[in-house]
């Protein structure tokens, strides 16, 4: 890309800083400047310093964290471009433990001077929290992994892509909606990039490139006599890969009534559904309330999973970590010390898992230095562990971390975050289709929508994109208005039937908050499609009494 190009296409305006949980990504830059690296030697030294300066002050562990954090928005609606905006945060994170207690600081004076500042700071810090009292932190071991390195593996890096070729797919796109008769349509591409590199007292060095990708878009269509509208949002998933996500395999096509692929994404077929789609919502009929079985597709259940399993699972939160600010659990340690306590039915089994190919959440290794794993949260229905980091892996037992520490950059102090946690698809052959045929009363449910759940994620609602009833085994039309409650055990126990691996998709968000301060990270849930038997629906529409 030519440096004209991108003034004319951009002006950096902060349209897309202004979007939801994207505030504060750091300062704008040239684009080219996102292809620049940093030695890793350099790196090395710079982090020796910062080690060497907690120890000479009397830190028993530390560890640091030198980050450059690359964003890329660029933002369409109809047949203009709104805004092309690049940014760049980079600093270093400094973690120590003194007399017992943590400590944490940060700065962005990336130089030898800087971080042993830095250093000194985080152990003063330590000190200070060590006169409050407490049990003394008690650490996991962890070897050192020496020089190492992990990058997402993916085939193009979307910061080399032309700013010109994606306004051209994504304004291709909105015409594709305008077309079908839709009369507002926004899109928008994001990309991050996020080279970590992690040193710790425990010996290890490891640097890392990590490549994430988000497009999607926002059908409208209005309904003049009416004065109503509906929406249509896109299908597509944030996922960890590069720009080959937007370059669609005839081979991992999945038929069905919305475009799928395994792995990738085909925003232009999922443009022209969706101009179909918001038009037949219009007339859609209004749902009947009741007792429904529940075709759920992974484009909506992955956010069903993300609020009543992995949060309830997080082991901060059963402990009472968050309770200030999002909320406790009510898989409390009884019921995992029990050994058999119901979550769901034999056909729910759900890991953690933070090296899956292609997730949000995949890395080498995490932002204590731990090297990333698969593991059983839920086994045949039955709880069997949660989500612990090194500090806390003694509770329950452990005797290393599950990997599952972070950052949501360097000047934040990495904690406790959901691993990617997913559904298993069931060991029988079946499709979607055959899942279908065999239910007499059903919503066929896909895309994700609003929800509430409690702050002890046991009581929920939720809703959708697109809903279809089903009759006698077949497709009858589309609904309105539909959401569903239940409270998660009876909700998990309900679970009849999961289909295949040939069905299994990737759902996930960038935008997972917790902790006082509130940091996001970026988090993906896979499933099949899964079928819920006798689930209660109600009319989202109608005013009850």
């Amino acid at each position: 890309m030519k440096r004209r190009d991108f003034i004319y296409l951009s002006g950096l305006g902060t349209s897309a800083l202004m979007l939801p949980g994207l505030s504060g990504l750091g300062r704008p830059i040239d684009p080219l400047q996102a292809l620049d690296g940093m030695d890793v030697q350099l790196k090395k030294q710079l982090a020796d310093v910062g080690l060497n300066a907690a120890k000479a002050q009397g830190a028993s562990y530390a560890d640091v964290r030198i980050g450059r954090y690359l964003n890329q928005f660029v933002i369409t609606r109809e047949n203009k471009v709104l805004n092309v905006a690049n940014t760049e945060s980079f600093g270093v994170g400094i973690r120590v433990i003194a007399n017992g207690c943590w400590g944490f600081a940060a700065t962005n004076d990336v130089t030898k001077e800087g971080i042993a500042k830095t250093a000194e700071k985080a152990v003063a810090v330590a000190k200070a929290n060590a006169k409050i009292g407490g049990a003394p932190v008690e650490l996991a071991p962890q070897k050192g992994y020496g020089e190492v390195s992990w990058k997402t593996p993916i085939e193009k890096n979307a910061f080399e892509v032309p700013i010109k070729e994606k306004v051209d797919l994504l304004l291709g796109a909105n015409a594709i909606a305008m077309q079908g008769g839709a009369n507002f349509v926004n899109s928008l591409l994001f990309a991050v990039n996020e080279q970590k590199y992690f040193a710790s007292t425990d010996g290890s060095y490891i640097d890392q490139d990590v490549h994430r990708i988000y497009p999607s878009f926002n059908v409208t269509k209005i309904d003049k006599a009416s004065g109503t509208f509906q929406t249509r949002r896109s299908l597509s998933s944030p996922v960890g890969m590069g720009y080959e996500y937007l370059t669609p395999l005839d081979s991992e096509k999945v038929t069905g009534i919305t475009p799928r692929y395994k792995k990738r994404y085909d925003i232009l077929e999922d443009m022209k559904f969706a101009a179909a789609q918001a038009n037949e919502k219009v007339t859609a009929k209004t749902v009947d309330p009741g007792k429904y079985d529940l075709v759920l597709d992974p484009s909506h259940l992955w956010l069903t999973i993300h609020e009543s399993v992995g949060h309830p699972t997080e082991l901060d939160r059963v402990l009472g970590y968050e309770a200030n600010f999002a909320g406790t659990s009510f898989l409390t340690l009884d019921k995992w010390k029990s050994g058999n306590f119901n979550f769901g039915s034999p056909q729910v089994n759900i890991v953690g898992d933070k090296t899956q190919v292609g997730s949000l959440g995949g890395v080498g290794y995490d932002d204590e230095g731990v090297k990333c794993k698969k593991w059983d949260i839920i086994k045949d229905g039955i709880l069997v562990n949660y989500q612990a980091i090194r500090d806390q892996a003694h509770i329950i037992g452990l005797k290393e971390s599950q990997g599952c520490c972070y950052a949501q950059s360097w000047q934040d102090v990495q904690f406790q975050r959901m691993p990617n946690v997913s559904l298993q698809p069931g060991k029988t052959p079946l499709s979607v289709d055959n899942m279908i045929k065999n239910v007499e009363k059903g919503i066929y449910i896909i895309g994700d929508g609003s929800f509430s759940i409690d702050q002890q994620r046991y009581n929920f609602q939720f809703g959708g994109q697109l809903f279809y009833e089903i009759k006698d085994g077949k497709i009858a039309g589309m609904l309105n208005d539909v959401a569903y409650q239940a409270n998660t055990r009876e909700f998990w126990n309900s679970c009849a039937q999961v289909c295949d691996e040939s069905d299994y998709r990737l759902g996930g968000a960038f935008n997972d908050g917790k902790g006082q301060p509130s940091q996001s990270s970026a988090v993906s849930h896979g499933s099949s499609t899964a079928l819920f038997k006798g689930v209660n629906v109600i009319n989202t529409k109608r005013k009850i009494g």
